[in-house]
């Protein structure tokens, strides 16, 4: 895992952090309430592999991911525990889950169908329910009578699961998040009718979670708040969290400008007196939006510094209170002194949820990670090309 990487902008990402989210969710929820750790879109960022290792020493027992690929990834990396792909997977890739022991999600007649033609081995499979979402989900009762019927006729296929999602969990007192939830009743009991309850029922995201931890079912599938973050501005938890993710980069080159000089593309920026500009190597290709740049800030020595002039696809130039070395840290997202710019710092300047920011940041960017305080590796994205 220890890839060396040859330019100075990095993320770090804390292990411990994760282990102690993890462990605050674990405090909160009943004790037979159980917890699938989502490492989808590489761990929203993080990094799969090591988020997902980093998720089940602190107790985690079961993996979920988005895409057949990154469950493959997982279990290619040698994950043994349960891991199940939340979204669609084409019938003619059954055979592939089936043989890598990945389980699956079922709303679609059709796709039971289908699949029929492609499997030859046992495969596990979740019946996902959309009770409001309006993303995926089978909508009727009686297509859900229709698939719990097939797969109890299928030689090959089981039901292990049952779950929804929830729309509205990370607003308080919201009434559709309450409809949801009785509507998924009614399913219980029909499965129950139909002598078909699944082994597994989860329903709750980090924000169901945090709202009511007593309906969380046998498992909850945490994602953004496992990174340190709240669902939403809204919904803070009764526990800290701890963010996982900070951003670095060094000083390359530091010159002095005379007023009226101009920076980067267009000429957008003219100095106004004498100042001294710095150069950083990171840019829009990184995930660092030019868009930041209007109103961006970092902080080097412990002091917040403005971006200057349009960010570049490689690198961005900031203003400096004075002259500095080259090679001095710069952090983007972090903490550096007694200064600190949070992902939902940086999500609010751009008019978005933080669950976007670290997974903008692209694989260009190494992640070094960190575990007890001490480096203990870090990935070059440029070693999966």
């Amino acid at each position: 895992m220890d890839h060396h990487f040859y330019r100075d902008t990095w993320a770090e990402i804390n292990l411990d952090a994760i282990k102690a989210n993890i462990n605050a969710f674990q405090n909160h929820l009943p004790n037979e309430t159980g917890i699938i750790a989502i490492v989808k879109a590489n761990a929203y960022g993080h990094g799969a592999l090591q988020t997902a290792k980093a998720a089940l020493e602190a107790g985690a027992a079961r993996l979920a991911v988005a895409l057949l690929d990154e469950a493959l990834l997982l279990r290619k990396a040698g994950f043994t525990v349960p891991i199940h792909v939340l979204g669609w997977v084409h019938p003619k890739d059954v055979q592939i889950a089936a043989e890598y022991n990945i389980e699956l999600t079922i709303f679609q007649l059709e796709w039971l169908d289908e699949t029929k033609e492609h499997i030859s081995m046992p495969v596990k499979l979740h019946l996902k329910v959309d009770t409001g979402m309006g993303r995926l989900g089978t909508t009727t009762f009686t297509e859900l009578k229709e698939i719990v019927k097939e797969i109890k006729h299928s030689k090959w296929l089981t039901l292990e699961g049952v779950f929804t999602h929830f729309a509205t969990a990370d607003e308080p007192n919201s009434s559709l998040f309450y409809r949801q939830h009785d509507r998924f009743q009614q399913v219980l009991q029909l499965l129950k009718e139909l002598d078909s309850t699944p082994h597994i029922i989860h329903t709750s995201n980090s924000a169901a979670a945090i709202q009511l931890p007593e309906k969380s079912y046998q498992f909850i599938r945490l994602g953004i708040s496992m990174y340190g973050l709240q669902p939403s501005p809204e919904l803070a938890p009764p526990f800290q969290l701890h963010e996982a993710f900070s951003l670095h980069s060094c000083l390359t080159h530091v010159k002095q400008v005379q007023k009226g000089d101009t920076i980067s593309y267009g000429a957008a920026y003219e100095a106004s007196e004498t100042e001294w500009i710095g150069t950083i190597p990171i840019g829009y290709a990184d995930g660092w939006l030019r868009k930041i740049g209007a109103q961006g800030e970092v902080i080097v020595e412990g002091e917040r510094v403005p971006i200057v002039g349009r960010i570049c696809m490689d690198q961005m130039m900031i203003r400096l209170p004075k002259k500095m070395n080259i090679g001095t840290k710069v952090t983007l997202i972090g903490s550096q002194q007694n200064e600190r710019i949070s992902i939902d710092d940086l999500a609010k300047q751009l008019d978005t949820i933080n669950y976007e920011i670290p997974c903008m940041i692209s694989n260009r960017v190494p992640r070094v990670f960190y575990k007890d305080n001490k480096k203990i590796g870090c990935v070059n994205g440029f070693q999966n090309l």
